[in-house]
């Protein structure tokens, strides 16, 4: 039995059920072949902003629903317990995107982009990590050089979520090389300006259906309005919405454990080894009952950083304990999983499968683990 959960009204659990509606009709018929291209058809992003899965929790000034974050936390839920995890640059579009928009973007940016990211029309991405840097955000060597009414931006990035549909993108750049961290800024590249280009769409080992790739800039000049707050003070902004990216993280990869516990269960209870199921034995049955007991006290925690989130206390440190804790598990608790399911653990046709390989990315976006016990380890009494 879990522990009952208390953070969802009724209206968030019947939301879910029309986002699971959404999964069964609009995206797992297609599904295979959206995992053969490496994207996510477009028709997607406009029948999900149709139905309002898009920047629901934007204001509706700007084309949103008002709604509270909890919509989109049943949304990741959902994506991940469908077994659909690919559909996270949806989440990345709203949740991550957007976000920065409405927060740092000047009024002319919000109603330039944000309506029609709520409807699907644009396609949203951020441009952190680069191909000599990862996690460490203050190494970039992306620059914006200021020219009169516009800056200069010069530099490469890569494994950028959205990165082949997207059409505007949250660029993060020096505007002072000099500076280290003190001298990145954040800025609203549209995709149609000159000198941006797209590279190929990267082949990863998991999230195949999840558009992933190279974005350059050559001389780009990029409006000086579409800076996002002020110059030089990127690097704050970016500490300031990473635990809500962080937690992301964390919330789907609990739904990810949860989901896999229950495809092994009844996997087992179905196949049988030696004239009985394998349900029977001791070692599955002690297996899943270590599983259940470790999503289970993930769930409880990371509930706990939900209601934070909620009432504006979660900090920087108890994101990265949830963001590194629960992704380390998630890869145990899903290997465990496909363990018991033998051979069909290794077929692509098995859900469980497509989790083990999707699930190991999260240990590594988002800032990496080790990245996390830095952070974290900053705050030891």
């Amino acid at each position: 039995m879990a522990i009952p959960r208390t953070i969802f009204s009724p209206e968030h659990l019947q939301f879910g059920e029309s986002v699971d509606k959404f999964i069964e009709v609009e995206v797992k018929p297609h599904y295979e072949c959206y995992e053969d291209q490496g994207f996510i058809d477009r028709e997607v992003w406009l029948k999900a902003g149709a139905a309002g899965f898009l920047c629901s929790s934007m204001p509706s000034t700007y084309g949103g629903s008002d709604a509270d974050k909890l919509y989109s936390i049943i949304m990741f839920e959902r994506f991940s317990f469908q077994g659909v995890h690919n559909l996270l640059g949806l989440s990345l579009h709203s949740e991550i995107v957007a976000p920065y928009l409405l927060h740092y973007g000047s009024e002319h940016l919000k109603q330039k982009y944000l309506p029609k990211m709520a409807t699907g029309e644009m396609i949203g991405a951020i441009a952190m990590t680069e191909p000599g840097t990862g996690s460490d955000l203050q190494g970039i060597r992306t620059t914006a050089i200021r020219d009169g009414d516009h800056y200069v931006l010069n530099g490469s990035k890569t494994f950028i979520t959205n990165g082949s549909h997207c059409d505007l993108v949250i660029v993060v750049a020096k505007t002072d090389p000099t500076k280290g961290g003190k001298g990145i800024s954040l800025f609203v590249v549209d995709t149609t300006m000159a000198g941006f280009t797209k590279g190929k769409r990267l082949k990863k080992v998991g999230l195949k259906a999840q558009d992933t790739g190279e974005l350059f800039f050559d001389n780009v000049r990029v409006p000086a309005e579409n800076l996002l707050g002020a110059e030089n003070a990127g690097f704050g902004f970016l500490m300031q919405e990473l635990p809500w990216e962080r937690l992301q993280i964390a919330i789907s990869s609990v739904a990810q454990m949860e989901a896999a516990v229950e495809w092994t269960s009844k996997y087992c209870r179905e196949r049988k080894a030696f004239g009985k199921e394998l349900m029977q034995f001791q070692n599955t049955q002690h297996r899943l009952a270590e599983c259940m007991t470790e999503v289970q006290i993930a769930r409880v925690f990371v509930d706990r950083c939900i209601e934070m989130l909620l009432n504006g206390s979660l900090d920087a440190t108890t994101a990265s304990m949830a963001k590194y804790w629960v992704t380390d598990l998630s890869s145990k608790v899903i290997d465990q999983c496909q363990q018991l399911h033998g051979g069909y653990g290794y077929m692509w046709e098995y859900p469980i499968a497509r989790a083990w390989a999707d699930a190991r990315v999260a240990r590594i976006y988002g800032g990496s683990n080790e990245i996390m016990k830095e952070l974290i380890a900053r705050q030891l009494p």
